[in-house]
């Protein structure tokens, strides 16, 4: 016997308060940074955005997906895009290059691996972070699902990015030097930042969305002492976790409302101190656009050791003359590239090698250079680094030192000082602050063209790759994302 609810079922044993009443409400409650948070998400307007900052997210959208698809059939990579296919939610969004169709947040959880698959990815100085694997496969898949245009796309791309690093700035540097790896529990925030603008939800959704976001927040670095490609797949984890975030915002669930500033919030939990009183203002639409501050890397391997990778190209026509080198070091980058990292003397792995500034420093030193290749050429065996080998023996000729004073002066940069010491007893002092790539010494067009085409034209062909980078730079803001993501499968 058939039995029917005297209340229609969507409503049933619920009590619903207006939607107006309901945002009152949370804002009367909510801290004021989490307040100014939830606002920058829902008040930001594409017709406010600076068109530098627009600049920025074409800018980052280029060297991004570059990236997913010059990184797509790396081992890690494939593993990822095998295990999907398995287990897969279906949906319109596609994954880039293979082009399988699956939900947003599976087909961004394969792209953002792909994208930050081989520390070749941008980063952003004073948050420690790699904001643009996550925020572009957000963007595009959620774009995809909802039919967007290139304006919609861009303006998720900027809500998500600002989230995500002024988050990441307020939390710096302890963040990184406690042994979080601030990718990973970042990109959480950042990806519920870009679904909850794309798809319009309220305030107290929004809230609420990057409130669940803060308990998917996880992730340390501890892959750069004993490995594990799981590293590989941080940004997508994270940047999954984080629509997952919005999409049960979205259905109802809530968290709770002091996920930032609380007792046992994000800043004391992660941090372990609170934030200044003027913290809210950090998240103002009228405070600078940290997209505006995109650092592009020329370098294969983690960002904190470019400084001192510019340094040694300067000493390569002098390699031979050198007795030993003094790296002095900050104490976040102590922890990831140096000293505190069990394999910086002796790596055994692709992940090792990449995390190790006594080894990138030789590498660059000795003229093998830091790029897609090298590390390439390590991984088919074709690069020896082994006991004995001349980038063994040097690497072993130097010495990493701590040095807090750079911690003082130079909070939200990562700078290298040089101290090399020639066979006859004389030295020279190098010290670089502004690394190639960074918003201070920024990668120029051409050359981000040559990293574009370097890392899409072999599997695309000059021809689509081309096709691809105009329609990135200067496609038309009502193109779909369902038309760019065209050109993204080969």
């Amino acid at each position: 016997m058939m039995y029917k609810s005297r209340v229609p079922c969507e409503t049933a044993g619920r009590r619903f308060t207006p939607k107006r009443k309901r945002d009152t409400d949370t804002m009367q409650n909510l801290p004021p940074v989490e307040a100014a948070v939830a606002r920058l998400v829902t008040e930001l307007d594409y017709d406010t955005i600076p068109a530098d900052a627009i600049q920025g997210a074409r800018r980052l959208m280029q060297d991004q997906l570059a990236l997913q698809i010059g990184c797509a059939t790396l081992p890690w990579s494939q593993a990822v895009l095998d295990l999907t296919r398995s287990r897969h939610v279906p949906g319109s969004a596609h994954v880039t290059g293979a082009g399988d169709e699956m939900s947003a947040a599976d087909a961004a959880f394969v792209n953002a691996t792909f994208g930050h698959g081989f520390e070749y990815d941008d980063a952003h100085r004073a948050s420690s972070s790699h904001p643009g694997s996550c925020v572009i496969s957000t963007a595009l898949a959620v774009g995809e699902e909802t039919g967007a245009t290139m304006r919609e796309v861009l303006l998720g791309i900027v809500a998500g990015y600002e989230v995500y690093t002024r988050i990441g700035v307020l939390a710096a540097p302890e963040l990184l030097e406690r042994g979080f790896h601030p990718h990973a529990t970042l990109s959480t925030f950042g990806a519920a930042a870009v679904v909850a603008k794309m798809r319009g939800l309220n305030l107290e959704q929004t809230v609420h969305a990057l409130s669940i976001a803060m308990s998917h927040s996880s992730g340390t670095t501890e892959y750069t002492s004993s490995g594990g490609s799981v590293k590989r797949l941080h940004a997508g984890i994270a940047t999954r976790n984080g629509i997952r975030s919005a999409e049960m915002a979205e259905a109802g669930i809530t968290g709770p409302l002091a996920f930032l500033t609380g007792n046992k919030g994000f800043f004391r939990t992660f941090v372990g101190r609170e934030v200044g009183a003027d913290a809210p203002s950090a998240f103002a639409l009228s405070a600078p656009f940290e997209i505006n501050r995109i650092w592009i890397k020329p370098y294969c391997c983690c960002g904190i050791n470019h400084a001192y990778i510019d340094g040694a190209r300067q000493l390569a026509d002098r390699a031979e003359l050198i007795d030993t080198i003094e790296l002095g070091i900050q104490a976040g980058g102590d922890v990831v590239i140096g000293n505190r990292n069990a394999s910086a003397f002796a790596p055994k792995s692709i992940e090792n090698l990449q995390y190790s500034l006594p080894y990138q420093f030789a590498l660059s030193l000795m003229g093998h250079g830091n790029g897609f290749t090298t590390h390439h050429d390590y991984m088919a065996g074709r690069l020896d680094i082994g006991d004995g080998s001349p980038v063994a023996k040097l690497a072993s000729r130097i010495r990493i030192t701590p040095k807090p004073d750079l911690d003082a002066a130079y909070r939200g940069k990562w700078v290298a000082d040089i101290t090399i010491t020639y066979a006859d007893g004389t030295q020279e002092s190098l010290f670089v602050d502004s690394p190639l790539g960074t918003a201070e010494n920024p990668m120029s067009q051409p050359d981000l063209d040559a990293k574009f085409r370097d890392l899409t034209a072999t599997s695309m062909g000059s021809e689509r790759s081309e096709e691809l980078l105009r329609a990135i730079t200067d496609g038309d803001l009502t193109m779909t994302a369902s038309e760019l993501v065209e050109l993204l499968v080969v």
